[in-house]
């Protein structure tokens, strides 16, 4: 699927993934109209949900009568729940609620796609070639991301589900987010400067893109 020019450096090797022999073709735009649709969803469905408020029939009050009825030349009051007293139930306050919107599986392919292309096209697809640690160590890994003039950029870089050593090397470095192979998201695609994969996990990369193209 492709062929990789890698650049050597002293202490890293940064290997440029902008030669990918791919078919122009294939190639997809999106409109912006798409691609705000796969955000919007996924920011509604990662909502919890669970802001409420208590209306008159929740709300912890004696059910007792305030003041008679009449004869007091105050304005009748039946219960302490009222909306209208202080620390009564509120009307039409929202509730908790779960709301689920789905996306195409087409569409978002193609949001996913266009964005492939567009880092692509624009040499911003890096694969780094980082030694794993016997045990995470994030020094190291922040080490090779300078050594690759990668360490004052927004990064999204692509892990394996069960790489665990790789996800706490790099769990604590401010500018780098972390994405699955097998969960890909409009939202963390778009989120960086620069996408970067390690070496050895190219063909799991070339995988999660075959799905797309």
């Amino acid at each position: 699927m492709a062929n990789i020019k890698a650049s050597e450096s002293e202490l890293s090797k940064v290997v440029s993934v902008n030669d990918l022999q791919l078919d122009s073709n294939n190639k997809v735009e999106i409109s912006n109209v798409g691609y705000s649709q796969c955000v919007r969803v996924l920011l509604q469905n990662w909502r919890q949900g669970t802001v409420g408020c208590k209306d008159r029939s929740e709300v912890s009050y004696s059910t007792r009568k305030p003041w008679k009825q009449k004869g007091t030349g105050r304005a009748r009051a039946g219960s302490l729940k009222s909306p209208l007293w202080r620390k009564g139930g509120v009307t039409f306050g929202p509730q908790p609620r779960t709301r689920v919107l789905e996306v195409p599986k087409k569409l978002r392919n193609k949001v996913f796609s266009s964005l492939f292309w567009n880092f692509l096209e624009n040499q911003n697809l890096i694969s780094l070639n980082w030694t794993v640690e016997e045990k995470p160590k994030t020094s190291s890994a922040y080490n090779a991301l300078k050594n690759a003039n990668l360490h004052d950029k927004k990064i999204v870089l692509f892990v394996s589900k069960d790489d665990y050593l790789v996800h706490s090397s790099f769990a604590n470095i401010p500018n780098v987010r972390m994405l699955l192979y097998d969960q890909p998201n409009a939202y963390d695609l778009s989120y960086g400067d620069c996408w970067v994969l390690l070496n050895k996990d190219i063909d799991a990369f070339k995988e999660m893109v075959s799905l797309w193209i």
